[in-house]
C-alpha cells in the first residue's frame, strides 16, 4: 500500500547510533524529517547527510528532527556517524521493516544487492501526518532539499 501526503505515518522503533531503541511516537510535538538512504559511507550518501547536518541549524528553528535511516547495521551507523561528525541520528533498518512499511526499498540494487534502502524524504507533522514524500529511484539524485524546507516552513 502506497502512503500519501495527510496518511498517519507508520509507527517504528529502530536503534540509533548510540544502541538506543527510538520510536516515532516519541517525536510527538515535534516535525520529522526521516531522510532514507541506500548505504553508510558511499559519495552521494555522505553528501546528502553532510548537506543537511551543516544546515542543521535551520532544522532546529523548525522544530524539526532529522532521522537518517538505512539498512546498513547500528555498527556502520555509529562509525559512519564518527567520521562524517553528523549532529543528529542514524538509524538502523537492518531488517528493512521499516523501509518496507514507507515504501523505500528498492527490489535490486547494484551490484546484484537486494533490499537496500531507497533514497527518500519524509515530513511527518506534530501530529504524525505525512506532509512530504520523495522517493527517488535513481540513487545518484538528491532530495529536493529546498522543497523539504519550505514545507517545514509552512508546518511552523
Amino acid at each position: 500500500m502506497s502512503l500519501k501526503i495527510g496518511d498517519t505515518a507508520p509507527e517504528f522503533k529502530l536503534f540509533n547510533t548510540l544502541k538506543k531503541e527510538v520510536s516515532l511516537s516519541e517525536c510527538r510535538g515535534k516535525n520529522v524529517v526521516l531522510l532514507f538512504y541506500p548505504f553508510a559511507f558511499s559519495g552521494t550518501c555522505t553528501k546528502e547527510l553532510c548537506y543537511v547536518n551543516g544546515n542543521y541549524a535551520l532544522y532546529n528553528e523548525l522544530n524539526a528532527v532529522v532521522f537518517g535511516i538505512s539498512t546498513d547495521s547500528v555498527f556502520a551507523q555509529i562509525r559512519y556517524k564518527q567520521e562524517q561528525n553528523l549532529t543528529f541520528e542514524l538509524l538502523s533498518d537492518y531488517n528493512k521493516d521499516v523501509s518496507l512499511k514507507y515504501n523505500s526499498l528498492y527490489d535490486d540494487f547494484i551490484f546484484g544487492t537486494k533490499g537496500v534502502t531507497k533514497r527518500s524524504a519524509y515530513i511527518i507533522d506534530k501530529e504524525g501526518k505525512i506532509q512530504y514524500i520523495e522517493i527517488l529511484e535513481d540513487a545518484g539524485k538528491q532530495p529536493a532539499y529546498e522543497r523539504i524546507e519550505r514545507c517545514l516552513q509552512g508546518l511552523i
